[in-house]
């Protein structure tokens, strides 16, 4: 899965996010090339074409963390979701046959093994050179509280940027702080400019809140006449963000708190992937879309098609289309969700909720650009009224267009949310899906669905 914050490689940007994010992709396109150029195929615009889209589906490339066995697991399902894509991808364009299956073979395979070989190859590797090149360096960070315990933490954990935590420093009596053995209170905030003089630090990171401005600045001021490095983590990073980032409108600074992942170049790969994927599967089904509307205008009264009001991007309210599968199409203030046992479901309904032919339609709404393939379930707008006030974030999942699918689809949160609590976690997935969104995912996504219409129990 890729990582939160993602985003294009701006001129800002350290060398260490930069590699980060090239790595797996540099590894994917020269895995593919070489293979061709070694099996005496030439480079041509096919293999071009397949590089870049193959460097757009691995950008901004995953760096997995942990023992080794966990980064190869990571590393291995990553790829063959990728892989999958683009074959399935090829198959349904016929393009597939255009390039030589031995290369293929070898893409499919070799990619995995040498990503794994050159990710264990530079966390062992960048931090010799940055001993042996006397990179390491020195840090002191201002606030000894949740922040700057989180901070501390992950900075610890950054192998490339080597940075020593020397300390902290805090106004607040030792006994209130929650200091590990392990970790130093160095003295107050009138000690920093005194301590960074007479001491080798390097980088000050200030995790002190917001209101404590005045200090800050009599801070800033008292360094002024040192080389140190200062960097200020705004307290607003301790509470749940969705898609942070940094930005700026015309040279002013802006943090982007809870932002769609869909920004930018994103929002269009989103878009492109959706209307050729859904353009492609209505060719696909379009006859048994055809048996299905003529079996439902016969099975019982009613219209072939059930649209129902529910909330899309930024809550504005859309029409969804579903094969109608009730004896009732209820579209009011009050809708009874679906129940195990439900007399208003007709016999072929039933069968079409119970193996999700009756979503079917909504690839239509997908070309309309009202919903997307993969997104969080789009619920009655009654219902969302009700969840909105009991749930807190649930309108933050309308960042993002409806899907047809979701991530708490494929863990299990399907049909009936008869509990709070239930409804509760669908949430939470959605959320998640928000903050670690890539097309990888999606497709990991669509192939889970899969299996869980074949095997799932909660869809009636």
């Amino acid at each position: 899965m890729r990582q939160p914050f993602t985003r294009l490689i701006r001129g800002g940007e350290s060398i260490s996010s930069l590699v980060k994010h090239m790595v797996e992709p540099v590894v994917v396109v020269g895995t593919l090339l070489l293979g061709a150029a070694a099996l005496g195929e030439s480079i041509d615009q096919l293999y071009l074409i397949l590089s870049l889209i193959a460097f757009s589906l691995t950008f901004p490339g995953s760096w997995p963390e942990g023992r080794y066995w966990k980064m190869a697991n990571q590393i291995f399902v990553s790829w063959v979701v990728t892989f999958g894509l683009l074959v399935v991808f090829g198959y349904v364009t016929g393009t597939l046959s255009m390039f030589l299956f031995d290369v293929l073979v070898i893409w499919g395979v070799a990619t995995p093994i040498l990503f794994f070989l050159v990710l264990v190859g530079l966390k062992k590797m960048v931090p010799r050179l940055k001993v042996l090149f006397a990179y390491k360096k020195r840090g002191i960070i201002l606030g000894a509280n949740e922040l700057g315990h989180k901070l501390a933490t992950n900075v610890s954990q950054d192998f490339f940027r080597q940075i020593e935590i020397a300390g902290f420093f805090d106004d607040r009596a030792e006994d209130r702080l929650k200091i590990s053995p392990h970790e130093k209170l160095l003295g107050n905030m009138g000690d920093v400019a005194g301590y960074v003089k007479n001491n080798v630090i390097d980088v000050i990171y200030i995790a002190l809140p917001m209101a404590s401005q005045p200090r800050v600045l009599k801070l800033l001021d008292d360094l002024r006449d040192t080389t140190v490095s200062i960097y200020f983590v705004p307290d607003i990073f301790i509470y749940d963000l969705i898609q942070a980032r940094v930005d700026e409108v015309n040279g002013v600074p802006i943090v982007a708190i809870c932002e769609t992942p869909f920004y930018g170049v994103n929002g269009l790969l989103k878009q492109i992937s959706d209307i050729v994927c859904a353009a492609l599967i209505l060719l696909l089904i379009s006859p048994l879309m055809l048996l299905i509307a003529i079996g439902v205008k016969f099975s019982s009264p009613g219209p072939v098609l059930f649209k129902q009001r529910r909330y899309g991007v930024d809550g504005r309210e859309i029409l969804v289309y579903k094969f109608r599968s009730m004896t009732v199409c209820e579209d009011g203030h009050h809708i009874k969700q679906a129940q195990l046992v439900d007399k208003r479901v007709t016999k072929l309904g039933a069968v079409l909720r119970k193996t999700s032919l009756d979503e079917l339609p909504q690839f239509i709404n997908v070309l309309e650009g009202k919903m997307s393939i993969v997104g969080p379930r789009p619920h009655a707008v009654s219902h969302n009224e009700m969840y909105r006030k009991m749930i807190k974030g649930y309108m933050v999942r309308h960042k993002v267009k409806p899907g047809i699918t979701g991530w708490a689809q494929v863990h299990g949160f399907r049909g009936e949310t008869e509990t709070l609590d239930k409804m509760e976690k669908r949430v939470q997935y959605d959320l998640d899906y928000l903050r670690n969104w890539s097309l990888t995912l999606d497709a990991w996504i669509i192939l889970k669905t899969v299996g869980v219409v074949l095997r799932d129990r909660h869809a009636y």
